[in-house]
């Protein structure tokens, strides 16, 4: 276990896991600075300016010279790469032909390049497909925790949220009913075992997400996936490699190339609807393979903590089950006080100017606290660390959990709706529901510049 306080020279500070992760600390200090912090976050050698204010937060995600892709600052940046480094410290000996599918990831992407990316994703992402997923939410959560409580005790975490989580993604991205216990496996081995197996996981879930666009390019289904895959046919229903809903070019040859008598040919082109250009393959199954990916474990960690919370604030729990009508004020209150995601993105200056009183130099790398930003008292008035369930919001989130801009999580109205039914289920029906160890028994681990998160969460139910 790394120390509680931080090691600094004049200029940098070095953050352990345990800095990061605590919402007053070191971040109270940042704030109130004049100039933004100089940090080198956790297991990272590179330093970045650490963006702490809640405005300043805010502002940070929606300033245009503040951009993803460090290849597009203009004439280059010199020095260290943060991203870069957690990069190479995350998955480092991955087959190449596999780690290109991290690498899309759509946080890495700026303007109209992330905005093409994210177009497909936001008309299939519609509010109608999420809130039509409600009762199929429910009723899972209730059928496993009516599973589970027969047991009398239970790892919430990896018997729960997990295949919950797993459940619901998989429903609404198109991922068959068999398929969806290898699925939980293959994300479980990538983004939260030991190490490892991330390697195994990741080329167990692309090949299974191309096996699967395959299939449902050959018979679409009312599901996410076909809808990306029809969201990039032109007008006479071909995708972006000009096939038709049956895996046919324009000459009628199927995905080998072979025509009703089997002649091969290679001609494909690669435009969409509107003469907009569509997904390539590779992009393709980058975000099926992201939307899976981050609708599986961020969620189900969340749940975790979020339950932990509350447990760790009995009368915050014993008001949500005496008055559950609170559950409207706790989902948002709880997605401020946990902030899963504490630190964003690197981002990089793409000229020198002056932020938040700091003059950043062009190729200066840039992230966001934004657990920092979620505990601002400037904010969220006095003692804004205390969990408080009956807290109101303004408009909009009223936090920034889910980021802000052109970056926001898409699947936020999902994790509400998983949140509501999980919190209802979990806490406000099984009143006997409590912590089956000790507080300090509770196993914790971490990954490179973030905090800790729980390895396992057992509950007496």
């Amino acid at each position: 276990m790394t120390s509680r306080h931080s090691t600094a020279t004049a200029a940098t500070v070095h953050l352990t896991p345990e800095l990061v992760e605590d919402p007053v600390g070191a971040y109270a200090e940042f704030r109130a600075q004049d100039q933004l912090p100089q940090v080198v976050l956790p297991g990272l050698t590179t330093p970045a300016r650490l963006v702490t204010r809640y405005a300043d937060v805010k502002a940070a995600l929606a300033e245009p010279r503040l951009i993803r892709d460090r290849s597009k600052v203009p004439g280059g940046a010199g020095g260290g790469d943060p991203q870069a480094e957690l990069v190479e410290a995350a998955f480092e000996g991955f087959p190449a032909e596999y780690a290109k599918y991290v690498a899309g990831h759509l946080a890495l992407f700026d303007g109209e390049d992330h905005a093409r990316r994210r177009a497909p994703l936001t008309r299939a992402f519609t509010a109608r497909r999420i809130a039509a997923l409600r009762s199929f939410v429910e009723r899972t959560a209730e059928e496993l925790i009516r599973g589970l409580a027969g047991k009398g005790e239970a790892d919430l975490l990896g018997e729960f949220a997990y295949p919950l989580t797993t459940v619901v993604i998989c429903e609404l991205v198109g991922v068959d009913e068999a398929d969806r216990g290898r699925v939980c496996d293959w994300i479980r081995d990538f983004a939260y075992g030991d190490g490892s197996r991330m390697a195994d996981g990741l080329v167990g879930i692309v090949d299974y997400v191309k096996e699967l666009i395959a299939r449902r390019r050959a018979e679409p289904t009312d599901d996410l996936i076909s809808a990306l895959i029809e969201g990039g046919r032109d007008s006479k229903g071909r995708d972006s490699k000009g096939r038709d809903s049956k895996g046919r070019d324009s000459k009628g040859r199927d995905s080998k190339g072979r025509d009703s008598k089997g002649t091969d040919n290679k001609g494909t082109d690669n435009k969409g609807g509107d003469g907009d250009e569509a997904f390539t393959e590779d992009e393709l199954v980058s975000v099926v393979f992201l939307l899976i990916s981050t609708g599986i474990t961020p969620p189900a960690l969340f749940l975790a903590h979020a339950l932990l919370a509350l447990f760790d604030h009995p009368d915050q729990l014993a008001q949500l089950r005496a008055e559950p009508e609170l559950l409207g004020r706790a989902v948002p209150e709880l997605l401020r006080y946990v902030t899963l995601v504490r630190i964003g993105a690197s981002m990089y200056a793409t000229e020198d100017f002056e932020f938040a009183g700091t003059a950043l130099r062009k190729g200066e790398p840039v992230t966001v606290a934004l657990l920092a930003a979620n505990h601002d008292p400037r904010e969220y008035g006095e003692a804004p660390e205390r969990l408080d369930i009956t807290r109101e919001f303004g408009r909009g989130d009223g936090h920034l959990a889910f980021g802000h801009g052109a970056h926001y999580c898409l699947g936020a109205a999902l994790g509400r709706l998983v949140a509501s039914a999980v919190f209802d289920q979990v806490l406000i029906r099984r009143p006997g529901a409590a912590l089956a160890v000790r507080r300090d028994e509770l196993e914790f681990g971490h990954w490179p510049a973030d905090g800790f998160h729980l390895l396992r969460l057992p509950v007496r139910l």
